[in-house]
């Protein structure tokens, strides 16, 4: 899985910005697609039944209670139903939910402990990759925190455009 994505061409300096910028959405959308197929495997490793967008709205949910708007905003959940994840994911005993005191029309979510317990899973599955991409250098070449700070700029530049398109 992970070859597919160090299998890419090296960046030619004079190249293009767009051409750079178009294969960064690309990356992006595969590394993604990767994550979920990860989390899918260690859950059938281990034998848990849930999706990888369950486990992965259990992890982002962590110890919060929040609605299923604010949750549907922390995290990428493109192509799913983030209400039907969550409705079965209550049925399983993942997440309980109530309605608010204030507004009858708002539900807040939180994860059971059931649900802790499968976060933490994720988590460890995360740690073990942080701890093995560490010790491999990856993490270091360029610097995860420079990454990091230039995709939350593309972040508000994105989120910008959608605001400021209407």
């Amino acid at each position: 899985m992970l070859s597919q994505v160090q299998n890419l061409p090296a960046r030619n300096e004079g190249e293009d910005p767009r051409a750079r910028y178009f294969e960064s959405i690309h990356l992006l959308e595969r590394l993604h697609r990767l994550l979920l197929d990860l989390v899918k495997d260690e859950f059938e490793r281990l034998g848990i039944d849930l999706n990888p967008v369950q486990a992965m709205l259990l992890y982002n949910l962590g110890g919060s209670e929040v609605s299923a708007g604010e949750l549907r905003s922390r995290g990428m959940y493109q192509g799913s139903n983030v209400s039907y994840n969550l409705k079965k994911l209550v049925m399983m005993g993942y997440v309980h939910h109530e309605r608010s005191d204030i507004d009858r029309r708002a539900v807040r979510i939180r994860l059971t402990p059931q649900g802790i317990a499968i976060r933490r899973t994720v988590a460890a599955l995360f740690a073990r990759h942080a701890d093995g991409l560490a010790m491999s250098g990856t993490l270091d070449d360029p610097p995860l925190e420079g990454v990091n700070r230039q995709w939350r700029r593309i972040e508000r530049f994105w989120g910008d455009q959608i605001r400021y398109i209407y």
